[in-house]
């Protein structure tokens, strides 16, 4: 595996000698800098070894070691002396120095000396992306539903997790899509490689090539050095390529040939890298019509989709507002120090029959706004946001009062949705007839296998519904 080489040294021979090593030898790849100020203004996250001598113009190696640490406390270093001595090596490894070595340099401790440096920082960065799991980690617990549908993607999920197989997340804004690919990250064999996130409709057209493959320094104009990609960054764990519907067809050709080949060149480089990363991407269009609308290439969309998962919007899953808004309204009220604990029955009302055509996210930006402005334990309908205040007043009277009194609804020009009416009349047919599923039926004027369908569909309690 190529590492990238820091060098800092004000001596053009010495340079040239460990650059050979480095480079010829051992195979890395070196960027070479005469003084601290050049390289701590280029510094970034990508260089694996700093080799840096004590005795440099300007800011001298200690000032530099001690700013590195500042930085980026994880950078092996491996310091260089011309004048050896056992109160500057300790010195330098107080201040965290790897290693010390004296010029001319012998290449055998070089070498045992980067071979250690390397073993180290892809341990720091394993217990960080560990650390960065352990407090951002997400699980099916963390995905609140109830709803029949949401179980079914739940099942989907289980069965898809340990495999590497291509899996197209589908859904509208808001619905949670990237929850359902962390949660396949998390919960599969891939767990310990990091999950890689690209948004493809958030990155300029002409950048995100950049981003998903590197580039090589002077590659185009402002590229000053070689940069990963994502697809590198991702190697042994998962890229989620969300709004994958916005890549432009010309990209899509280079994203295909990755996924077949799974090689892939930088751009403005030559060398071949081979990726080992599982793709899962996401996206809000249909990407059927898109093919059909030559918006979107055929063998690409039918390589992505090999394992669709489709997630519902929430104005088809109504059993899943109320359970979440309890789920947000607490974690709210603790984050902001608030009292608020419950939700006043108009203000239930409202969440039920208002459509959030923002979805989950809609809906928690929507509680979260109502703790903010709440000053007691009951959350009104008046503390919503004034979208949601502002919907019909005839269309905030929940499902069961209109059935309740069918001749009102001929007195207004509401439409109440028909899967809203349906859900009800079941959850209160099976109330009525004790759970027996032959006596529902009955009264609801339709066979026993559609009464199970539409139980699977609104997610009522399989416990409460009898075969008698």
């Amino acid at each position: 595996m190529k590492r990238i080489v820091a060098l800092v040294d004000d001596e053009p021979s010495i340079r040239k000698l460990i650059e050979y090593q480095f480079s010829s030898v051992w195979g890395h790849h070196v960027r070479q800098y005469g003084d601290a100020e050049s390289f701590l203004k280029e510094m970034d996250d990508d260089v694996d070894l700093l080799v840096l001598d004590i005795m440099l113009p300007g800011m001298s190696g200690t000032e530099a070691l001690e700013e590195v640490r500042r930085r980026d406390p994880d950078l092996p270093v491996v310091v260089l002396s011309a004048q050896e001595s056992v109160d500057t090596a300790v010195r330098m490894l107080k201040l965290g120095a790897l290693d010390y070595l004296g010029k001319p340099v012998d290449a055998n401790r070089l070498e045992l000396a980067a071979k250690n440096a390397f073993q180290l920082r892809d341990l720091n960065r394993e217990v960080r992306q560990l650390r960065e799991r352990m407090t951002s980690s997400v699980t099916f617990e963390n995905v609140i539903a109830s709803h029949g549908e949401m179980q079914e993607v739940f099942r989907l999920v289980n069965k898809v997790k340990d495999s590497d197989i291509a899996v197209l997340i589908m859904g509208e804004s808001g619905t949670g899509k990237e929850l359902i690919a962390r949660a396949i990250h998390v919960h599969g064999r891939r767990n310990i490689g990091p999950f890689v996130v690209v948004n493809c409709a958030s990155i300029p057209r002409d950048l995100l090539e950049s981003e998903l493959f590197g580039h090589e320094k002077g590659s185009f104009t402002g590229a000053s050095q070689r940069r990963l990609g994502r697809f590198e960054s991702a190697s042994g764990g998962t890229i989620f390529l969300d709004e994958i519907g916005e890549m432009d067809l010309a990209l899509q050709a280079k994203l295909l040939r990755v996924i077949q080949t799974k090689t892939f060149e930088r751009v403005g480089g030559n060398e071949t890298i081979t990726t080992d990363v599982r793709i899962v991407s996401a996206t809000n269009r249909d990407l059927k019509k898109e093919v059909d609308g030559n918006r979107f290439r055929e063998d690409l969309y039918y390589r992505l989709a090999t394992f669709p998962i489709i997630i519902p919007p929430l104005r088809q899953r109504r059993s899943d507002v109320l359970l979440l808004a309890e789920h947000f309204l607490r974690r709210f009220s603790a984050q902001e120090g608030k009292g608020a604990r419950k939700f006043s029955r108009e203000a239930l009302q409202l969440m039920y029959s208002y459509p959030w055509p923002g979805n989950v996210r809609e809906l928690e930006n929507a509680i979260q706004r109502a703790v903010v402005m709440s000053e007691g334990e009951t959350l009104s309908e008046h503390e919503m946001p004034v979208a949601v205040q502002s919907f019909s007043d005839a269309a905030t009277r929940s499902a069961s009062d209109v059935l309740a009194a069918p001749s009102a609804q001929a007195s207004d020009n509401t439409i109440v949705p028909l899967d809203q009416l349906e859900e009800i009349a079941v959850r209160n047919a099976l109330r009525i007839c004790d759970g027996s599923s032959a006596l529902a039926a009955k009264r609801l004027g339709i066979g026993r296998a559609t009464l199970y369908r539409m139980v699977k569909r609104y997610g009522t309690n399989a416990g409460e519904v009898s075969s008698a």
